[in-house]
């Protein structure tokens, strides 16, 4: 067995395990979830932090690009004097992406192979709110004759969770930022979201509640960590501005006073 294969079984035993103390599949995506969440922390907050120094210096990096437009060498050379003095790398923000996917992949495909491993699925719900966590929308939508509409609507409103909290963050860091890579932004995330609706429609109602649910921690904690920067920022700010002004007085040094002779 290949070690991806191990990784996503020790995610399952572990999704498994937390079923047997709490008795619901649901609630144990939930705290698996949360755990893994948790564990990302401080990586999501190193991100929100370089993508927060981006927004600090767009407003300059944007002089630089029109002032050096035709000088693409002289542009560059100005903008790494910024990263510099700012001590930011620009790649830095990429690194906990690339460190975080595989394991929301592998927890991810562990959900989607959760009916095939324990076989009976009869339990594999969510209390009462969604009875059957392998359904996808779209199934319990083809069953919407002999159901009616009510057992659909928990389906619909994680479906929603799922596209749309999933592009929200990205949404809200551009808030205050340049009027031109917000719209840019906003347009994109409308369109990934309408996209991630159309993924979500066939997905098992398990996985959507482990990524909806991903997604509004991963929303609190950039909201969270955000305000944590913006705090610290203004801190600085307010000891400069009142911070005494230290002026040095050079004293003249006094000539000794020639002695009278008696």
């Amino acid at each position: 067995m290949n070690p991806w294969d191990l990784f996503k079984d020790g995610i399952f035993m572990l999704i498994e395990w937390v079923n047997t103390l709490v008795g619901d599949w649901g609630l144990a995506i939930i705290i698996v979830t949360i755990i893994f969440r948790g564990i990302m922390l401080p990586i999501m907050h190193k991100q929100t932090k370089s993508s927060y120094m981006m927004k600090k210096m767009n407003p300059e990096m944007n002089r630089i690009k029109e002032l050096y437009a035709d000088d693409q060498k002289r542009q560059s050379e100005e903008l790494q004097k910024v990263y510099a003095e700012a001590k930011f790398n620009p790649i830095s923000g990429c690194i906990p992406m690339f460190i975080q996917m595989p394991i929301f992949i592998a927890l991810f495909q562990a959900l989607r192979e959760v009916p095939d491993r324990i076989g009976d699925v009869s339990n594999y719900c969510f209390f009462n709110l969604v009875p059957n966590l392998v359904c996808s929308p779209q199934d319990m939508w083809n069953e919407i004759d002999d159901i009616g509409i009510l057992p659909i609507i928990p389906y619909i409103i994680l479906i929603v969770i799922f596209a749309g909290a999933t592009f929200l963050p990205m949404i809200l860091q551009q808030q205050g930022g340049d009027p031109k890579q917000r719209k840019q932004t906003l347009i994109m995330s409308g369109v990934m979201s309408v996209v991630m609706l159309f993924v979500g429609w066939s997905s098992p109602a398990g996985v959507l509640l482990f990524w909806g649910t991903s997604s509004i921690l991963a929303l609190i904690q950039q909201r969270v960590s955000m305000k944590i920067l913006e705090n610290k920022d203004k801190q600085i700010e307010e000891e400069k501005e009142y911070q005494p002004v230290k002026v040095d007085v050079v004293r003249k040094e006094k000539t000794k006073r020639p002695r009278k002779k008696k």
